[in-house]
């Protein structure tokens, strides 16, 4: 995979030295909330394994600023939000694995002569039957509802750093 695949970070806008720790865990996980969910349209689609890839880049890195920023959040809200963020990495990530292996063998069946192909077909059509697997623990995870609930919490977080008086 190159570098160029990676979903680039949005940048946070209005982030200066002068805000506090809170101010910009705020901008900071907004914007990294925002990103989860704008990856999430066609993520289960196994034609396009880079959606997955994408939205799983993107918890990755919103849940490394929820991380950094803990001790801003209250606990209790912190503490299910960042559950919830996990999950659906740990979702993400199980298809993602299936992906990445079948697109594996994928290129390599296509190296070997012909007569070989078809014991590297075997593997691949059973990753295929656990993608599909996969993809059905990972869809609930995905559908609007679920989003909306886990964008609802982040945004309560959010809004509980920016009731706090500086």
């Amino acid at each position: 995979m190159s570098a160029s695949s990676v979903a680039k970070a949005k940048p946070i806008s209005d982030l200066t030295a002068d805000q506090t720790y809170a101010e910009a865990a705020a901008r900071i996980v907004s914007v990294r909330a925002e990103e989860l969910t704008a990856h999430a349209q066609g993520v289960l689609d196994t034609g396009d394994i880079e959606r997955v890839h994408d939205m799983r880049v993107a918890t990755r890195r919103l849940r490394a600023a929820l991380e950094i920023f803990a001790p801003c959040f209250p606990a209790e809200a912190y503490g299910e939000a960042l559950s919830e963020v996990k999950r659906l990495a740990d979702g993400l990530g199980e298809r993602r694995d299936r992906d990445v292996a079948i697109a594996t063998l994928t290129a390599f069946n296509e190296q070997v002569p012909i007569p070989d192909r078809r014991g590297i077909g075997s593997p691949i059509a059973s990753l295929r039957t656990d993608q599909e697997d996969a993809n059905r623990e990972l869809a609930p995870l995905v559908e609007r509802a679920h989003l909306n609930a886990l964008s609802a919490s982040l945004d309560e977080l959010i809004e509980s750093v920016r009731r706090v008086p500086a």
